[in-house]
């Protein structure tokens, strides 16, 4: 609602720039960046489902995120790609649909690197009993837990967001819905929202990353303790990959949901939102790929395959 009252049917999306020759070239640079992160996430999803030696509770939560990024990429970059072909406007329900999406799958996202922590923090401290632990049933309520935490905040942030008046204007000085734009644009008062958001932010945001952080504390601890080198340099290789992707996504989500909000001008909020919903669906295959000597394994294997198969089918033609 505007503030004579009247509801505010669509939203003009000033994306991230007004120069024709400068969206051309975001635009095939984010198309490409977008591709590489649907072939890429892709690809690690499958090798988790098809390898047997990858049947295990690490890849299980490595998939799933997978999956994630996936959809967590689809929600606000394909938006962004028709902005640079100056398609700006988004109708009011499909930015609650956006709003509401980008929520749920970054909470979720939070909550579940969260929980990769804990399965790393079992397997190094716990390994005799790692199994018993990180069950299949307890990997699942896992899951499905971090999927309840991410959907409940998604309802309450973008219910206590969308019900703010907006100050007689429908243009968003973004390039996506966010509930955090949304608080600058109200011309009411945006107290309760702004503490809705922030305590938010704290259960699924810095409760997640502290507990991370008190669990890699633990791991890197009992990793001191190994005495053979060896085994200290694949425990401490098996959790980089992960403690690099936790460091890019809490960071840039703490930066954007935990501060004022007059802190930073709209263009840095703009950038700070691009580099957590972009650049981490992008990189967490290409990390977890190169330091990982299984799943690099697995999707040699997987591309041998679709070798022989398509040679085998070319040779029946």
């Amino acid at each position: 609602m505007d503030k004579n009252g009247s509801a505010v049917r669509e939203f003009l999306l000033l994306g991230l720039s007004e120069d024709p020759r400068v969206n051309m070239t975001l635009f095939v640079l984010f198309l490409l960046t977008y591709l590489l992160t649907i072939l890429s996430n892709g690809a690690l999803v499958t090798a988790c489902v098809i390898e047997p030696s990858l049947n295990t509770p690490m890849y299980f939560f490595l998939g799933n995120l997978s999956i994630l990024d996936v959809c967590f990429s689809s929600v606000n970059v394909p938006y962004l790609l028709a902005q640079f072909l100056s398609q700006r406007k988004i109708c009011f329900p499909a930015c609650a649909a956006q709003m509401f999406s980008s929520v749920l799958l970054g909470c979720t996202e939070c909550v579940l690197l969260a929980v990769m922590a804990y399965d790393r923090y079992a397997a190094i401290l716990f390994p005799l009993h790692y199994r018993i632990i990180m069950s299949r049933s307890r990997c699942v309520t896992m899951l499905l837990s971090c999927c309840l935490a991410g959907l409940l905040s998604a309802i309450v942030v973008v219910v206590s967001t969308l019900q703010l008046p907006l100050c007689g204007h429908n243009v968003i000085n973004h390039f996506f819905c966010e509930a955090t734009i949304f608080l600058k644009m109200a011309c009411g008062d945006t107290f309760v929202t702004e503490m809705v958001i922030f305590s938010g932010s704290i259960i699924v945001i810095l409760f997640p990353s502290f507990f991370t952080l008190v669990s890699y504390i633990r791991i890197i601890a009992a990793i001191m303790r190994i005495r053979s080198s060896k085994g200290r340099h694949k425990a401490f290789s098996t959790c980089a990959s992960h403690l690099i992707v936790v460091i890019i996504f809490y960071g840039t989500a703490i930066s954007m949901y935990m501060k004022p909000t007059s802190a930073d001008s709209a263009n840095q909020d703009k950038i700070i939102s691009l580099f957590y919903s972009v650049t981490p669906p992008l990189l967490n295959p290409v990390i977890y790929s190169l330091r990982n000597k299984d799943v690099k394994r697995a999707l040699l294997k997987l591309s041998l395959w679709n070798c022989v198969h398509h040679f085998e089918k070319s040779g029946s033609l």
